[in-house]
């Protein structure tokens, strides 16, 4: 079950923050977040070796997008297509509107079910899969200002264990300062494990490790707003990158302009 927690402020320098924690078998190989794909040269995401899609990117044109499964939906299945495609085909487009538009005519029989977030500094959308012969289209929602939280449950459902135990402590910690370079609060909060977080149930941790499956990264973004002038540059997304557990790695920042990989 992976995590993502996703923070919308119109109207503020950074409008969009997220956070995300991947869980996965430990013996899937993936490389960190870079330009992996020649003819994506705008995309930037992390790298899953056994399908060459991604779990979670950015592009030039400022838009994320990140996939999880969904319940009974671990690992491949040989007669479906792979969802780390999606996160790419998500960012081949230069607006998340645009890109949700596109993936809601896409057919969910072709994959197993999934929750897929799109989003920019502008808009955010939850695009679900949730599989099964009566699956027919998919479901796109806006994602409304403020935050929320995603597992491998609907959006902000506390029938997840994760998001009934640590929703309203997000929805109360300090809101991240990317400018000062301070995650502190919600860094606390995505590195709880089932031993650091004794009054939780051990499936509610943030953090697991399960032998063979575990939490394998973990990252923090922010997007700009656009600027007020014209002829003004923003200044650049910010993405910390932690290559393992967030109790045991520190975030180091992403070269987003970096043209190869990191």
């Amino acid at each position: 079950m992976c995590t993502l927690i996703l923070l919308r402020r119109p109207g503020q320098a950074w409008p969009l923050l997220l956070a995300a924690n991947r869980d996965e078998m430990i013996d899937r190989p993936w490389a960190a977040p870079g330009r992996h794909w020649a003819d994506r040269p705008e995309t930037l995401a992390g790298l899953d070796r056994t399908a060459e899609g991604s779990w979670l990117g950015i592009n030039d044109h400022g838009v994320v997008a990140a996939i999880l499964n969904r319940q009974g939906s671990l690992g491949p299945a040989a007669d479906k297509r792979s969802r780390g495609e999606l996160v790419l085909e998500a960012l081949d487009h230069a607006d998340a509107a645009v890109a949700a538009e596109a993936l809601a005519d896409l057919n969910p029989a072709a994959y197993r079910s999934f929750n897929l977030v799109v989003a920019d500094n502008r808009d955010a959308y939850w695009i679900k899969n949730p599989g099964g012969p009566e699956a027919r289209v998919m479901e796109v929602r806006p994602i409304a200002e403020g935050l929320s939280m995603m597992t491998a449950y609907d959006l902000n459902d506390l029938a997840s264990p994760r998001t009934r135990r640590h929703l309203e402590d997000l929805r109360a910690a300090g809101v991240p300062d990317p400018d000062r370079g301070d995650w502190r609060a919600w860094q606390a909060i995505m590195a709880r494990s089932a031993a650091g977080d004794p009054d939780a149930p051990p499936e509610a941790a943030m953090t697991v490790d399960l032998g063979g499956f575990q939490t394998v990264s973990s990252s923090l973004i922010a997007l700009p707003a656009a600027p007020l002038a014209p002829g003004e540059e923003p200044p650049d997304p910010v993405w910390l990158f932690a290559p393992g557990r967030p109790d045991q790695h520190l975030y180091q920042p992403v070269n987003l302009a970096a043209a190869g990989t990191i």
